[in-house]
């Protein structure tokens, strides 16, 4: 029998913290994919955030504690007020995810081992690597190999927090494999198969091998208007926004965050 995914804080306020007092989810409601909502509760289903709070101990949330390792560690955010004011975080979610991230990692990057790492924890059903590989290189904005906490939390904040047509954009990134600002029907098809893979056959136990490339031909024709074989970022934004399906399958990819 596989793992149990780690029980969820009910979080009704945004916050990324939760109430000591609030009753966990059941299990099965924290693992349910088929109907996910675009609600401040995501926050406490996504991933990264699971990771990280996992590791940020409350020790207490005095902020001048926060302020003095901020400024100790090596490669330090820029100040928390900066990152708030270019997230939408709260400045003790800052501190938190701050906290949770020096614990996982002292040097203040983070690398793609690491996401292969999360990400095969909490989907120990089916195969992640190579969707954390992509989903690293979409938070890796120059490309380094290695992620700072400022990037981090952008990205997430994006994800988790941002407005359609940022989450959009974001979308199109991940896709876009190769940067070169189109998507091919070969890059949204490894982008779906990935995370298929990763799903693994236990929560889509009547999906059949094609049932990806048969999404992915779904998907294509619609947004490629001009027919030219490749999707542009405008088309990629006026299909999405115009079409309820397309919609409500980028609402499911937030639940592989």
């Amino acid at each position: 029998s596989q793992p149990a995914p780690p029980e969820v804080m009910k979080v009704s306020d945004g916050s990324l913290l939760g109430e000591p007092g609030r009753t966990p989810l059941s299990k099965k409601e924290g693992v349910k994919w088929q109907r996910p909502r675009l609600t401040r509760q995501a926050l406490m289903r996504c991933c990264l955030v699971k990771w990280i709070l996992s590791s940020a101990a409350p020790q207490g949330s005095d902020s001048s504690d926060s302020e003095l390792e901020l400024s100790a560690v090596r490669h330090q955010p820029e100040g928390l007020d900066q990152l708030q004011a270019q997230t939408k975080f709260t400045k003790k979610e800052l501190q938190s995810l701050y906290r949770g991230f020096k614990n996982e990692c002292p040097t203040g990057l983070v690398d793609e081992d690491t996401f292969k790492l999360i990400y095969s924890q909490f989907f120990p059903q089916g195969d992640a690597t190579t969707y954390a590989h992509f989903l690293f290189n979409a938070f890796d904005a120059d490309g380094n190999g290695a992620i700072r906490f400022e990037d981090f939390v952008v990205g997430l904040s994006i994800l988790l927090r941002g407005t359609v047509h940022e989450k959009l954009k974001w979308a199109f990134n991940l896709y876009d494999i190769n940067k070169d600002g189109y998507i091919t029907k070969e890059e949204m098809l490894a982008i779906m198969k990935s995370i298929y893979d990763m799903m693994g056959r236990h929560t889509y136990p009547i999906l059949r091998e094609d049932a990806p490339l048969e999404h992915v031909e779904r998907f294509f024709q619609k947004m490629d208007r001009n027919q030219d074989g490749v999707v542009t970022i405008d088309e990629f934004l006026e299909t999405c926004q115009k079409d309820e399906n397309i919609m409500s399958s980028m609402q499911l990819f937030e639940n592989v965050i």
